[in-house]
């Protein structure tokens, strides 16, 4: 006798848009509509991850042409990274295929299309303006994404996550992630709305300042202000809810 109801990974991500949450992050709007499609395909999360390691350096290599539409072709491509980025721990809870290598793997995507990103922003820059300047805000805005990276898995380390998930969203009982309720105090409020702009919507900022050829303004952005972005996280109150 077939049960009835749909499949456990519709019944997941229905469960995913329903819980309470804010509207941010906006990119896994679009992951919620790409993931139904990849459950049914036979890719696992860490192939996933892969093609978001390559939708991202393609798209930092767009930018190091120099015009505005390549820019564009890149912001686009870097979307596609963002939203597979999602996809792949949507994936891996509903088809139980958690684990610490795919977090790790996931982490080193996320480093080195940042980084390159920030390297091809600065040579083209330098091209554009004729100022070795600008090489090197790319050179101290890729560091900064090193020393981020070294900074989380410093901090994952110490409190011991991602020993058994590929994902730090713990998972609810069908698969689907939990969320917690959004943050009530201004404070928190305000750190969270800005960390999933910058952090997890960063990919819709790239693109509309590659629409207006303005993508350079990320490079002193990206030198100085990726450390205020990053004190962020050790405030208690923001850093726990999951989204």
């Amino acid at each position: 006798m077939q049960a009835n109801g749909p499949p456990p990974h519709e019944t997941s991500l229905r469960d995913e848009s329903a819980a309470p949450r804010m509207p941010f992050p906006l990119v896994r709007h679009l992951s919620e509509r790409v993931t139904p499609m990849l459950v049914r395909l036979p890719f696992t999360p860490n192939q996933i991850t892969f093609a978001s390691l390559l939708a991202g350096l393609a798209g930092a290599l767009c930018y190091l042409e120099g015009s505005r539409s390549w820019a564009i072709a890149g912001g686009v491509l870097f979307v596609v990274s963002y939203v597979l980025d999602n996809c792949d721990g949507e994936v891996a809870r509903i088809k139980n295929m958690q684990s610490r290598f795919g977090k790790n793997l996931d982490d080193v995507a996320d480093w080195l299309i940042h980084a390159a990103l920030f390297m091809a922003l600065g040579w083209a820059a330098e091209r554009a303006f004729a100022e070795v300047l600008w090489f090197w805000l790319g050179v101290a805005a890729a560091a900064s994404c090193t020393i981020n990276y070294a900074v989380v898995r410093l901090l994952d380390r110490m409190r011991g996550a991602g020993k058994d998930a590929d994902d730090a969203t713990p998972a609810s009982d069908n698969g689907g992630p939990v969320y917690s309720p959004p943050p009530k105090a201004p404070k928190d409020l305000f750190v969270y709305v800005f960390r999933e702009i910058f952090r997890a919507d960063f990919c819709f900022i790239l693109l509309a300042l590659s629409a207006f050829d303005l993508a350079w303004v990320l490079l002193p952005l990206g030198a100085v202000g990726a450390q205020v972005y990053w004190l962020t996280v050790f405030i208690k109150g923001a850093r726990n809810y999951h989204v």
